[in-house]
C-alpha cells in the first residue's frame, strides 16, 4: 500500500512540474542557438589541439675548443653546436657563437631578419652591442638576454674580443634575409 501512496505522489508531482513548465513563458529559439554556439566556441577552445612533436633525445655537449667551427652562417664568428638539433628532430636549434674580434663594422653591421619561430640570445662573456628594430641599440654584456621576436629587422653594431653568445632558435633550420643598406 505504501508504494501506491508513493507512485501516486511521484505522478502528481511529475503532473504539477510538467503544469508549471507549460505555465512558463518560452524562450525563443534564437536565444538557445546563440547560447549553444558560444558554448561550442567555449568548448574548442578549452581544449587546443596539440601539435605532432618529432621523437627526442638526450643531447650531453662538453666544452672542447676544438668543437667550435668555423662553418656556420657569419664569417666572422666560430660556433658550437650543442646537439639540439639532432636531438629534437630538427624542432630547435642551440649553439655557443663566439665573435672573432676585433669587430668590423662594414663586415658585421648588415640590416637582416630571420624567419624563424622563436630565438633569444644569452650573453656567456664579453659584450656585444646591436640594434633591433622598434628598440634602438643596445648594449648586452655577460649575463644579459634577449629574445627577437620573428621576422625583426636588426644588426649586429660592435662587440668584445672575448664575446660568446648562447643562441637558441625555433626551428633548427631557418631563412636569413639579408637587407639592402
Amino acid at each position: 500500500m505504501a508504494t501506491r501512496k508513493s507512485k501516486k505522489a511521484s505522478s502528481r508531482a511529475a503532473a504539477k512540474n510538467t503544469a508549471q513548465r507549460k505555465s512558463r513563458p518560452r524562450k525563443s529559439a534564437a536565444k538557445s542557438s546563440a547560447r549553444k554556439k558560444l558554448a561550442a566556441r567555449g568548448r574548442a577552445q578549452a581544449r587546443p589541439r596539440r601539435r605532432i612533436l618529432p621523437k627526442q633525445r638526450v643531447a650531453i655537449s662538453h666544452h672542447r675548443d676544438e668543437d667550435f667551427k668555423a662553418d656556420g652562417l657569419r664569417a666572422y664568428a666560430k660556433y658550437r653546436d650543442l646537439g639540439i638539433a639532432d636531438a629534437t628532430g630538427g624542432l630547435a636549434r642551440a649553439h655557443v657563437i663566439r665573435l672573432i674580434g676585433p669587430c668590423n663594422p662594414e663586415e658585421v653591421s648588415k640590416l637582416h631578419f630571420h624567419d624563424v619561430d622563436f630565438q633569444m640570445v644569452y650573453v656567456l662573456k664579453g659584450w656585444v652591442k646591436t640594434y633591433m628594430e622598434g628598440q634602438g641599440e643596445n648594449v648586452m654584456k655577460e649575463g644579459s638576454s634577449w629574445t627577437q621576436p620573428p621576422r625583426i629587422r636588426h644588426l649586429i653594431m660592435d662587440y668584445s674580443d672575448d664575446v660568446e653568445l648562447l643562441e637558441v632558435i625555433l626551428p633548427a633550420d631557418f631563412k636569413t634575409v639579408e637587407l639592402g643598406a
